[in-house]
């Protein structure tokens, strides 16, 4: 039963995967409809990693799912992601505020980590921002929002540890004004990367 329940997550994962693809090349325009029987045919599984599969790439944006009339490809994508990183920039510079305000809190070992220049931490440093807000519910929000535009930012060649850097050393030190501002600066870098790489679009 459980290898059964673990192809079935494999084969939607899969199945995700390669409609995100079609999505983000245009080879599945806004506005398709996304029906499972064909999915399923097309990929020879049964409609439940399909199902499962829609259901996850509407949790990142890129698929609209409407009860009794199915799925169909986003028309909104690009917008819902440049209002999200807005958002995203207000909910990640509390967490620096909260962070700083927490010296660091349960975080406090990888952040010194950090902040030492040493980059062999393994939680990735949003994360790690968050974590040390010691705020929950912030926390999920970040996520949800990170996962529905991580596909936007993709490998980020303005990203910066040394921001990484700077950021937690303020962290550290209790500078929650600074922390703010930093954590500001660093995610306008992503909206500018964003904006600049789907300037054509939207």
């Amino acid at each position: 039963m459980t290898s059964a329940s673990s192809s079935a997550e494999s084969a939607g994962d899969s199945i995700a995967h390669a409609l995100r693809d079609d999505i983000l090349a245009g080879r599945l325009a806004p506005g398709v409809r996304l029906v499972e029987e064909a999915i399923a045919k097309q990929f020879g599984v049964s409609r439940i990693p399909v199902r499962e599969a829609l259901t996850r790439l509407q949790s990142e944006g890129f698929v609209r799912i409407v009860r009794h009339r199915g799925a169909t490809v986003s028309t909104t994508l690009i917008q819902d992601s440049r209002e999200l990183l807005q958002i995203r920039r207000g909910l990640e510079t509390l967490a620096a505020q909260l962070a700083a305000a927490n010296g660091g809190g349960t975080a406090v070992d990888e952040l010194t980590q950090i902040a030492a220049g040493d980059d062999a931490h393994r939680t990735p440093f949003h994360e790690l921002v968050a974590l040390a807000a010691g705020n929950l519910q912030l926390a999920e929000m970040l996520s949800t929002i990170n996962r529905r535009v991580q596909w936007g930012l993709g490998n980020n060649p303005e990203a910066s540890t040394g921001d990484h850097r700077v950021l937690a050393m303020a962290i550290l030190n209790r500078s929650v004004t600074q922390a703010g501002y930093l954590m500001d600066e660093h995610l306008q870098r992503d909206e500018r990367y964003f904006a600049e790489k789907f300037a054509s679009e939207g």
